[in-house]
């Protein structure tokens, strides 16, 4: 079990620096909409790059930070019930839905991504928009960001695994331990 936890705590801090490097693309992509906004409207030009410039990096930003929000608990779950329940339940209820649903539709979504991605790469496939850019990069962001996904979740399902064999508290548990 040890040798699982401390690849558990690889992942964690994997996605802990691609989650860090992700808030720089937030600025980033401020800075590259404002500068087109500015270029559109003060000087009256504009270019199709600056704009797939912003929807590469918003890619980038939801797709690379989906294993960060998983590992800060930050993903959209029902409260309402699962809030109330002891930790052994909720962790029974993490390991099941990672089992089940997680880990499968990412690899599921990371097989069928790289098709398109390795087509796109292959042919050098470029925006259809006049001054576009490359395809491949925000294609690749696709299996690349569900693998970060998926490797969270095995974290995360190492770390149920852990505290339902008694050896040591969840990061929640853990947490309100210090406070």
């Amino acid at each position: 079990m040890r040798a699982l936890l401390t690849l558990a705590r690889g992942i964690d801090a994997l996605n802990e620096r691609v989650g860090r490097a992700v808030y720089w693309l937030v600025l980033i992509v401020a800075l590259v909409s404002a500068g087109n906004a500015a270029s559109r409207y003060g000087l009256g030009a504009s270019s199709n790059a600056w704009l797939e410039l912003q929807w590469y990096l918003f890619s980038a930003i939801f797709l690379l930070a989906a294993g960060y929000t998983l590992r800060h608990n930050g993903h959209v779950r029902i409260d309402v019930i699962y809030g109330r329940l002891p930790p052994r339940s909720r962790a029974m209820i993490d390991l099941f839905g990672t089992v089940l649903f997680l880990l499968p539709m990412a690899g599921l979504i990371m097989w069928l991504s790289w098709t398109g991605f390795a087509e796109s790469y292959a042919i050098g496939e470029v925006s259809p928009d006049a001054g576009g850019l490359p395809r491949w990069p925000v294609r690749l962001l696709i299996p690349l960001g569900f693998g970060l996904l998926a490797l969270q979740g095995v974290s995360e399902l190492i770390k149920r695994i852990a505290f339902l064999a008694g050896q040591g508290p969840l990061a929640e548990e853990a947490a309100e331990e210090h406070v």
